[in-house]
């Protein structure tokens, strides 16, 4: 069979969607499938590498971000027609979304993948004042319903992310998680070297790792470090992430002991340092399913998650605790987790980690294929040229801020 992935917003310092797209395409061809991908970049071209074939179609940048948006989206039906996929699988919402009727009408299987909640996003898009009066609810509704009438099947990450669909009533729905590359991530990659160029050894390290967008709501881990502070807890956090919002964010954490990494490229020292963290923190209210917060409980780092999002699902007493959505309950949750013996919480962190290999991720999405599962161990696959650098821009060591480990 030949699989195309078709995406928006997949960028050299993107996380989720670029680590989804990487994993399922090693689990496709692993399972003897054709993979063509259809990418935004800064100017068309094709590439090929480990069984998957790249069309980068010339797209412009989101204002504001390292994003590109397709604008075009007809060139990519034109490709899909070139190409002659037997399944397409979207992840996108925006610019894309319509690809289901090119699918129907070619009698091609289709799947649309929400990584989105899009009630909760625009709710946290809405200007306070304007809270309660817009029919945010219902627009989500008809946008809903009309991206579940155009595929085969929507799939969510989380049954958090599933309840808006639930509510319309869907009946196309499957909820497939993603995964967390286990061999990657673990508790033998920490570098306690790499720990004391932020922290001294009596210091609670609080790491967390995400874009400085304003829905990420990053200004929460920064509060609760200072009402950790206040406290007298000799904490310090790291930040690894850019945005839009880093320079407010910096005014905001002014006399504060925390460190801005900027985006870390480096997966490996990205390891290191959630391995050598005490705990890690995931504010973002709106997020789906929280690969981040996923590879710090693989890193063996206990987490503090938002209470409003998704990422509830993922946390048990054990290894983390879901918090309110403020820097006081965000502290709260920290000093109750240090509080839990510290070999019991990373060994229950790295044991709740392990109930989401890719492989099975990988298996679940043949399954909503219609296809078989992926005859080896996710272990052993190779994974595809990362799809971000048809974005124009290298990755790499450089620019990583973060020190060499020893």
């Amino acid at each position: 069979m030949r699989i195309a992935q078709v995406a928006n917003f997949v960028a050299p310092t993107s996380g989720g969607i670029r680590t989804t797209l990487r994993h399922l395409a090693a689990g496709y061809v692993a399972a003897g499938h054709e993979v063509v991908r259809v990418l935004p970049a800064r100017r068309d071209g094709v590439r090929h590498a480990d069984g998957v074939t790249t069309l980068m179609v010339r797209s412009p940048l989101v204002p504001g971000t390292s994003y590109r948006m397709i604008t075009e989206p007809w060139r990519v039906a034109a490709m899909l027609d070139d190409a002659e996929p037997t399944h397409l699988e979207v992840h996108d919402r925006t610019t894309l979304r319509r690809l289901g009727r090119w699918a129907r009408r070619r009698d091609v299987h289709s799947l649309v993948v929400s990584h989105e909640r899009v009630d909760r996003l625009l709710g946290a898009k809405t200007p306070s004042s304007l809270r309660g009066v817009l029919p945010v609810r219902a627009a989500a509704d008809v946008t809903n319903r009309t991206l579940a009438a155009g595929y085969d099947t929507v799939v969510t990450t989380t049954y958090w992310a599933a309840a808006e669909f639930r509510r319309i009533g869907a009946q196309n729905l499957r909820q497939v998680p993603l995964g967390v590359d286990l061999d990657r991530f673990g508790a033998d990659t920490a570098d306690w070297s790499l720990r004391r160029a932020f922290a001294r050894d009596s210091d609670v390290l609080l790491v967390s790792i995400g874009r400085m967008d304003p829905e990420k709501r990053v200004d929460i881990a920064i509060d609760a470090l200072a009402e950790l502070v206040r406290r007298k807890v000799p904490a310090r956090l790291v930040l690894a992430g850019d945005g839009n919002g880093r320079k407010e964010l910096e005014r905001r954490a002014a006399g504060l002991p925390v460190v801005f990494l900027g985006f870390v490229a480096d997966r490996a020292r990205l390891s290191s340092l959630l391995a050598s963290a005490d705990v890690a923190l995931a504010p973002g209210p709106v997020e789906t399913f929280g690969l981040a917060a996923l590879e710090a409980m693989a890193s063996a780092t206990p987490v503090v998650v938002h209470h409003g999002s998704a990422l509830a699902e993922l946390v048990d007493p054990r290894c983390g605790r879901v918090a309110a959505g403020c820097g006081y309950g965000f502290a709260d949750a920290v000093e109750e987790v240090l509080a839990l013996d510290p070999a019991d919480r990373r060994l229950a962190a790295r044991a709740r980690a392990q109930t989401y290999p890719w492989s099975a991720t990988v298996d679940g999405f043949l399954d909503v294929h219609g296809l078989p599962a992926m005859p080896r161990p996710a272990a052993a696959l190779a994974l595809p040229t990362d799809p971000a650098g048809a974005g124009g821009r290298g990755g790499g060591e450089a620019g990583t801020g973060l020190p060499r480990a020893a």
